[in-house]
């Protein structure tokens, strides 16, 4: 992979989770992980005050191009106005604070002023209290880039997994009405390419899980898996793409099972991240693919009972700044 051309931008989240704390930890920890230079988009007021409780050093700067000559010594900050310190306190100020760095950050990366955008966890219900449309940051940056939401694809990466759900944030009873061989062959022809750009894998390996126990038994325990599923596997891989599939979802994420393929697409929600987080659950990376830019965020939410204690990982943070970086480093390539 090649090194970012440009930094990284940050947009802090809710301001009163964990986000400031653990943007913070990862600049502390920069030269030990090897991080790619990073601008927080945020409040320098509330970053000041987290360097209080947590060490470290942040400093204002007025672009992304100022990041380098800042980042060795503190956390450069592109300041959108004063906000309290607040950890574990959300208000509307807040929500109004975590949607302008959500727009800027976003804006910066779309022009070109970036080379990639990092998502701090926000609130949704408290974003969407302050008027925000969207039902959460992955389909506001499609819509930012100007992308059908059904082509931002959201796939969970750790160390031992990577996943992407067909359908995200729907209630269980709606997901076989919601599943059709047009969506799954879109979707995993949209992951497939990410991964040859982004993640270096000419030839991805990609399993496809079925939606009923044991894929369907023959249609005994459903249908889907015979109508929906197994038609789009045969039409992926009419198009050239390495697919296996339907797969029982209880045989597919054992070690060796893994070891058979690079992404593992699943049919809802739980199916996909219930494996991603008991096996790289401090290491976990949400990216949206299918967007003309690079969007990662930690895989966890604001945390809100934590902020302020300090006992927060930065784990999923760091790894989603690598991501971010290592993405880059291969477009610009």
């Amino acid at each position: 992979m090649g090194t970012p051309p440009l930094p990284l931008v940050a947009a802090i989240g809710d301001p009163a989770g964990v986000g400031p704390e653990l943007f913070l930890k990862a600049w502390v920890a920069r030269r030990e992980k090897g991080l790619a230079p990073f601008a927080l988009i945020g409040s320098l007021s509330l970053m000041q005050a987290v360097t209080d409780r947590c060490g470290g050093a942040v400093r204002a700067v007025d672009t992304p191009a100022a990041v380098a000559d800042v980042f060795g010594e503190a956390l450069p900050v592109i300041d959108l106005g004063p906000m309290a310190d607040t950890p574990g306190k959300p208000s509307q100020e807040g929500a109004r604070l975590a949607l302008h760095a959500l727009e800027t950050a976003a804006g910066l990366t779309i022009d070109g002023k970036a080379s990639a955008l990092v998502t701090g966890p926000i609130a949704k219900a408290a974003l969407q209290d302050i008027g925000f449309p969207h039902p959460g940051q992955t389909e506001f940056c499609a819509a930012a880039c100007g992308v059908a939401a059904d082509d931002a694809v959201m796939m969970l990466a750790g160390p031992s997994l990577r996943v992407v759900p067909i359908t995200v944030h729907v209630p269980l009873a709606d997901v076989p009405s919601l599943l059709s061989i047009d969506l799954i062959v879109r979707r995993v022809r949209i992951a497939a390419a990410a991964l040859q750009r982004d993640f270096g894998l000419a030839a991805p390996r990609i399993a496809i899980a079925g939606l009923n126990p044991h894929a369907g038994e023959q249609g005994r325990l459903g249908d889907e898996d015979i109508a929906i599923i197994a038609p789009a596997v045969e039409a992926l891989r009419a198009k050239g793409l390495d697919t296996t599939g339907p797969t029982p979802g209880d045989a597919m994420f054992h070690a060796e099972a893994r070891a058979t393929y690079d992404l593992a697409v699943c049919m809802y929600h739980d199916q996909a991240l219930i494996p991603l987080k008991a096996l790289d659950f401090d290491r976990g990376v949400n990216v949206t693919l299918g967007l003309p830019i690079i969007r990662t965020s930690p895989d966890h939410g604001t945390a809100f009972a934590l902020a302020g204690t300090g006992r927060a990982s930065a784990g999923p943070t760091i790894a989603a700044l690598r991501m971010a970086a290592d993405c880059a480093g291969r477009r610009a390539t």
